[in-house]
């Protein structure tokens, strides 16, 4: 492994994208690397990094033949400023960036400034990411590929009145989500309309204060509902395949304990079924990368789409 000199200015000149990369920047940190960085060379591949000025010495650090140094050691000093990762892999002659998974991995702000400088982002297009990046996008996009998604609104909503009018619809329970939600945060079940309106300004504000947005959409409440997750791969070029499936239904407030692969209570046309549907959906939205389709199997076996990561 070799330090390269500390940032330099990036040259003016866009390069064009090239499918076949010699030399590939890994922007990210710990396991991921040590992982991405074996599999490059398997490929024949130069791995090169980003550390902060706290990863100088990490073991993971040296399974990288070229190291660029971002910055101090917080995160939203090195490993979250877009400029200095890309700024980095063009120093370092790299055609293609990995953001490995965290970070800048959902950015499509990040995906389009490698686009923009010629950079291949080992991914999502900026377009996709946009699309599924929101829950509620991401629903109408997979009702609009033919996929079923759990009945609810088909929008967000600004008010608890229009939640109450959807709930009375789809019938309680209901649960409230956070369209930029993650991690159980902006969640809350609904057994009835006076929950839902003591809830809604609840869940607002608590996402609100966790993405910086409040927007909220409800859905029915699934009882006896399992979290099944599929695997999913697509090419750049039309082609989706799947992985089979997890099920990541042991969960503590909304937070997945467990992932049990296969799901036992899947049979084998069921399986085979869910691949399908999950591996069509990437494929129609132009999936690039590898990705998770997450779903929710009802009591009866009906399988609706939840959300893409």
């Amino acid at each position: 492994m070799r330090y390269l000199s500390s940032l330099a200015s990036p040259s003016p000149r866009a390069r064009p994208p090239h499918p076949m990369f010699r030399r590939l920047l890994i922007a990210n940190r710990g396991e991921v690397v040590a992982r991405v960085a074996r599999a490059c060379r398997e490929l024949g591949v130069a791995p090169v990094g980003v550390v902060s000025q706290a990863d100088r010495d990490s073991a993971w650090a040296r399974e990288l033949d070229e190291v660029v140094c971002l910055g101090p050691s917080a995160a939203r000093d090195s490993y979250l400023r877009r400029e200095s990762v890309l700024q980095a892999a063009l120093q370092a002659r790299c055609t293609a960036v990995h953001p490995g998974w965290g970070f800048l991995a959902e950015d499509p702000l990040f995906a389009a400034l490698c686009e923009q400088h010629g950079v291949t982002f080992v991914g999502p297009s900026p377009r996709v990411m946009q699309l599924m990046g929101l829950k509620a996008a991401a629903k109408a996009t997979m009702r609009a590929a033919g996929v079923p998604v759990i009945p609810g609104s088909e929008g967000l909503l600004g008010t608890a009145d229009e939640a109450a009018a959807v709930a009375a619809e789809v019938g309680y329970p209901v649960i409230l989500k956070a369209d930029a939600g993650g991690g159980g945060r902006g969640m809350r079940r609904c057994a009835d309309e006076a929950g839902l309106r003591r809830a809604f300004a609840e869940a607002s504000a608590e996402a609100e204060a966790a993405f910086g947005r409040g927007a909220l959409y409800p859905e029915k409440y699934l009882e006896g509902g399992r979290h099944v997750e599929v695997q999913v791969l697509g090419a750049r070029y039309g082609a989706a395949v799947h992985l089979y499936e997890r099920d990541c239904s042991v969960q503590r407030s909304h937070q997945k304990l467990i992932e049990e692969a296969p799901c036992p209570l899947l049979s084998a046309e069921e399986r085979e079924r869910l691949g399908a549907l999950a591996a069509e959906a990437a494929r129609r939205i132009g999936y690039a990368g590898a990705g998770t389709i997450e779903f929710l199997r009802a009591p009866e076996g009906a399988l609706y789409f939840m959300e893409m990561n």
